[in-house]
């Protein structure tokens, strides 16, 4: 069964190729899968600084009113 690999959107086998070929087949994966990981990560970092703007905002708002507004939004 030969391996399928995907080429400006469109899809090839790995039938034919050389050796050279399917280890550039091997390189272009490992690529793409590191891009991936690459852009989780992205994404993860960027939900994590929004997070931090969003409570350094708080901070702000707080330090300018005196007010604790996470007392305000509790049921304690």
């Amino acid at each position: 069964m030969s391996d399928r690999f995907l080429l400006d959107g469109v899809q090839y086998s790995t039938d034919g190729l050389s050796e050279e070929g399917e280890s550039l087949v091997k390189q272009l994966k490992f690529t793409q899968l590191k891009l991936q990981e690459l852009n989780n990560k992205q994404a993860l970092l960027n939900k994590a600084k929004n997070a931090y703007i969003a409570d350094l905002k708080m901070e702000i708002v707080e330090g300018r009113s005196g007010l604790d507004l996470g007392k305000l939004f509790t049921d304690e």
